[in-house]
Order: C-alpha cells, then sequence, then structure tokens
C-alpha cells in the first residue's frame, strides 16, 4: 500500500533515521520524522560551558521575582490540582484585560483559553483544523515546531519564502495566495518572525484576511514575539482587524517578553464558538495547564510592564552590538530584525549549514543554529539568539569572527 495507508512492520520500521525493530507497525508518517536540527547542534556541547549556547530561543534574564513569588504561593496554597481545561477564570480575565489594553478592543473571555505552552496551541488549533490530505500553507523561513504539527496531522505544510531585497525581507502575497488550493485548510504566519526577524504590516495583514474570509481558511498566527520589536511598542496584530467569528487563531506565550520558557504557559484566542471543543481537546492531551504555574502568568500580565520593557531594552542591546560586530565580518550578510530576537545571518561559502554549526561549536565554541533547521530559505544562513548578556555577545563574536576570517 502506499500514502497514509501503508503501515510499517517491525523489521522495516525506522525512528527519526535510525533503524528500529519494533513490536508492531507504526504510523508511516512517523517513519520519516526528521529530527529537530538545532538538537543536533547542542547536544554537541550541553555539558560544555565553555561554549556559547546561541542556538535556542530564550534570554538569559531571569524569570521576574513577583512571577516565582505567585507561583511560589499557589504551591503553599495547595494548588496542585485539576482546573478547568481551558485555564482558571482569573488567568482567563487576566489575559482578556491584557489585550484590551494591549489593543484597545474587547477580547471577550470566551474567546480565551490558557494552554501548556504556545507550541501546545498551534497543537490544538492543527487538531481542530487540519486531517490527512490536508495542507497547510506557511510562511517560511520558519520554527520548524510548526510544520511538524502538521505534518503530525497527516497534512502537508506548503512553504512560501520570504524574499531577503534591498536589506528587508519581504512576503510576496500573491505567491502565498497562489499557493493554496481546495485542499489548503489553514495559512501559518509567525510575526515577528523566527528567525528572520520579519515582521509583517497591518495592510499584509488586511489583505490577508480578506482573502481568508472569501476562500475560508483559517489563519494561524504565531504572535509569540509581539512585544519584541524595535520601532514601536509592539507588532501590529491580527486582533487589531479581526471579528470575533472570523477564522482565525491567534497563538501568543509567555516564554519570550516574560522570560519563562521552561514555565510551559501559553494562551489561544479564537471563535467562542470554538471553546467547548478546545476545552474537550486540552482534555485529551493534557487535561490542563498546571494549577500552580497560571497565577504566575496573572502576575506577569497584571505586574509585567517594567520587566517587558527591561527585557526589549535588553536585546535592543544584544541586537545593536550583534548587527555591528555581523555587518564588519566580509564573508556576512545580515538584516538587521525589526523584531524577535535573532540575527539571520548569511555565510558566504556555506553549503551545508549544520554541518557548519556543528564545526563552530567543536572549534570556536560558539553555538548557533542552522538555517536549514528553518525550512525553505533557511539554508545557507546561521540564527544567533542576541537576548544575551554583552560580555556573554562580545566573547562569542569575537571567536565567531576568527571562525569566519
Amino acid at each position: 500500500m502506499a500514502g497514509a495507508e501503508r503501515r510499517l512492520d517491525g523489521a522495516a520500521a525506522r525512528v527519526l533515521g535510525r533503524p528500529a525493530r519494533l513490536g508492531a507497525p507504526i504510523r508511516a508518517a512517523m517513519e520519516t520524522f526528521e529530527p529537530q536540527l538545532i538538537t543536533e547542534v547542542s547536544k554537541l556541547a550541553f555539558s560544555d560551558p565553555n561554549v556559547a549556547r546561541l542556538w535556542y530561543g530564550e534570554s538569559d534574564l531571569d524569570t521576574p521575582d513577583f512571577v516565582r513569588a505567585a507561583a511560589a504561593r499557589a504551591l503553599e496554597q495547595g494548588h496542585t490540582r485539576y482546573t478547568p481545561t481551558r485555564g482558571i477564570p482569573e488567568l482567563r480575565r487576566a489575559i482578556s484585560a491584557y489585550l484590551y489594553r494591549l489593543h484597545g478592543r474587547e477580547i471577550g473571555v470566551e474567546r480565551v483559553t490558557a494552554t501548556s505552552s504556545g507550541m501546545n496551541a498551534i497543537m490544538l488549533a492543527s487538531q481542530i483544523v487540519l486531517e490527512a490530505g490536508d495542507n497547510a500553507v506557511m510562511v517560511h523561513p520558519l520554527w520548524p515546531n510548526a510544520p511538524a504539527a502538521a505534518r503530525i496531522m497527516g497534512a502537508e505544510p506548503r512553504a512560501v519564502t520570504l524574499a531577503l531585497e534591498n536589506g528587508r525581507w519581504r512576503l510576496d502575497l500573491e505567491r502565498l495566495f497562489a499557493a493554496t488550493d481546495a485542499r489548503t485548510r489553514m495559512i501559518f504566519v509567525n510575526s515577528p518572525n523566527n528567525p528572520t526577524g520579519w515582521v509583517m504590516s497591518r495592510e499584509e495583514q488586511i489583505t490577508l484576511l480578506e482573502f481568508c474570509r472569501r476562500r475560508r481558511i483559517w489563519i494561524v498566527a504565531d504572535e509569540v514575539y509581539q512585544r519584541l520589536v524595535y520601532r514601536a511598542e509592539r507588532a501590529p496584530s491580527f486582533l487589531d482587524i479581526a471579528e470575533p467569528e472570523d477564522p482565525l487563531f491567534v497563538v501568543n506565550s509567555f516564554s519570550k517578553a516574560w522570560a519563562m520558557t521552561g514555565w510551559r504557559l501559553g494562551w489561544l484566542v479564537a471563535p467562542a464558538a470554538l471553546g467547548d471543543l478546545l476545552g474537550e481537546l486540552i482534555q485529551h492531551n493534557v487535561s490542563c495547564a498546571p494549577a500552580f504555574v497560571q497565577p504566575a502568568g496573572i502576575a506577569a500580565l497584571e505586574r509585567g510592564e517594567d520587566f517587558v520593557a527591561a527585557m526589549v531594552a535588553h536585546c535592543r542591546a544584544g541586537r545593536a552590538l550583534v548587527d555591528a560586530r555581523l555587518t564588519a565580518m566580509p564573508r556576512v550578510r545580515f538584516s538587521p530584525p525589526e523584531g524577535a530576537f535573532y540575527a539571520f545571518f548569511a555565510v558566504e561559502g556555506m553549503q551545508d549549514s549544520l554541518a557548519f554549526a556543528q564545526r563552530l561549536v567543536r572549534e570556536a565554541r560558539v553555538g548557533l543554529a542552522p538555517g536549514a533547521a528553518f525550512g525553505e530559505g533557511g539554508e545557507g544562513f546561521l540564527r544567533l539568539c542576541f537576548a544575551q548578556a554583552p560580555e556573554v555577545l562580545e566573547g562569542a563574536m569575537e571567536r565567531l569572527a576568527k571562525a569566519l576570517a
């Protein structure tokens, strides 16, 4: 048999590219499921403290004290049991209030679902929208977990690549629309973008939303870096322009702006009519977000604006430092990002970004993410997370300059 109907016997099975003998068949789609290439770099040096670990998407700032204190109080008070599947009412109200402050528009609590991370929110949207044989059109280069979610559902992720023109990344909306067909159920946009730092304009969002309304295609907007921009208070959001019942999921997370990567807490805004279904899916996926983490999310939203400002300042300083050093390297082509906290730069003569990144770990003690990890348009580039202390970045850039000389 071919396609989704084919199943592997124990002798033929391969798991993440490695032969495996299994006692029963697994899905054919899992046979070709590829490893995360960033992990292929990081595992080389996880135990080496001398390597500058700039491969992952997290700041070196600690979670704010008042956020940690809120979680500690919740633990002391015994908040260790199940909660409502879509989150405690206090957290959902806090998210709704935060969105009103940010957007000046009412985003009703009935549209808000607390999730166990932004990735959990993406997976929930994929479970609702995609099935085997569908396709999801995605703007690339892109964080690899998003297309992986489509593959897990048996759908085809279709890449439409950003173009680097005159020092800026640009999306060709006509190419994006042309990539859709009768089996397209989702268009996925991450803005500000990981890894390029591209930010979708308000005009582009309006045009895309109108297209998806006409075609009855869902937009999944990953806006986890919304607050991390360098020319405005925040990036444009689909929540600024969408109506409550539009075919739109907006994903956000506490991980980036509030330095809570390990807490695994996020949220999803969706049409209110999907609320009960989202609750059922969460019940079957994770039951609920951890009880004692949810009060920490409330503290971040209600008391975290000064910290968000400090995070942006920290990233802006790292961006300026890395910009100055990269633009001085003759083999490097670099466009300073509009948002997020990554430098995504091309290296002249680099053919295999994974092998090159692995060599940098071994020889220069600098850990970067290979561009190939981010799908189409990524090969030939490396990603560096600059949300780090100046001394860490200075040392890494010094070693990188010598390696690229």
